[in-house]
């Protein structure tokens, strides 16, 4: 049994039956949960104002809690940014709490990332996916376990079979990424990450592809990606083409960022706002290794 910590940092939850679901079936796991006080809290779309979602981001850095997991995405850890502790949570995470969530938690993974080093988990959100009608992901649900048991040391995946070619590639570097319109956001900011050997991964949603190519411009005008050793595409979902693009879709974008950088971009990591998604350690040093299809992230026990 591990003793989860569920907090809202970013913006406020307004499906209070999917979260409870979550905590429902995070219960029928076997797990401990605690709730913080203002997890149902609410001002404008935030999870309770600045100051209230900093006291809870500081009550489960001081939780003790094996996993501290957000209760949702949306918006609101950018402008926290300069008020966090970042020596009590890294210290948090050295004590063995390991701090899980995706799309708006980019942001706190970054800064952390850039302040103090220390590793955060890219994974599942309560409500998103503990808490989805129906079953959750099995994928999603055994790479958590191993997580809660240390037993996760990577993960693999297929690319897509239009990127069949005969190839290998190996490289080690620094995890790193997650939201690309969170990413883009902290250029020019000192929470944005600045490894020189970067394995970077990038994900989105409600994004058309040419938002996502300038985002990604921007990324590259700042230097950014050329100091990347791999770009790992996560999942771009729940866009919508239309026929003023003429052919231009996110293959588009794909390929013009291959002509643009010298480091290799693969596709297909399972990772995004979707169901099935693998946790990925951000801020650890991984080994990626690439055999035709076949991709490969190994971390060993991080974090």
């Amino acid at each position: 049994m591990s003793h989860i910590y569920v907090y809202s940092p970013s913006s406020a939850v307004r499906d209070r039956a999917c979260a409870r679901r979550g905590m429902a079936r995070l219960k029928a796991l076997g797990h401990e949960v605690e709730v913080d006080p203002d997890a149902f809290a609410s001002h404008q779309r935030f999870a309770g104002d600045d100051a209230t979602r900093l006291a809870a981001i500081e009550r489960a850095a001081a939780s003790g809690a094996d996993i501290a997991l957000t209760t949702r995405g949306g918006y609101g850890l950018t402008r926290l940014l300069p008020q966090l502790r970042y020596k009590a949570l890294a210290k948090a995470i050295d004590k063995g709490t390991r701090f899980v969530g995706l799309s708006d938690f980019t942001a706190f993974q970054c800064a952390l990332l850039a302040r103090s080093g220390a590793v955060t988990w890219a994974g599942p959100a309560l409500g998103e996916d503990f808490g989805v009608e129906g079953e959750p992901d099995d994928i999603m649900l055994a790479c958590f376990d191993d997580l809660v048991l240390g037993q996760g040391e990577g993960a693999g995946w297929q690319l897509p079979r239009s990127e069949l070619r005969e190839r290998v590639f190996h490289t080690r570097g620094t995890l790193w990424g997650g939201n690309l319109t969170v990413l883009s956001s902290l250029v020019g900011t000192p929470y944005l990450p600045t490894h020189d050997a970067g394995i970077l991964f990038v994900e989105d949603v409600n994004e058309h592809p040419y938002r996502v190519e300038r985002m990604l411009t921007q990324l590259l005008h700042a230097g950014v990606l050329a100091r990347q050793k791999a770009v790992l595409f996560g999942q771009f979902t729940n866009y919508k083409l239309v026929p003023h693009d003429r052919g231009f879709k996110l293959q588009t974008v794909i390929d013009w960022l291959r002509s643009q950088i010298k480091a290799p971009v693969f596709t297909g990591l399972p990772f995004g706002h979707v169901p099935t998604k693998v946790l990925l350690p951000v801020g650890s040093e991984v080994e990626l290794a690439v055999e035709g299809r076949d991709a490969l992230l190994f971390w060993g026990h991080a974090g």
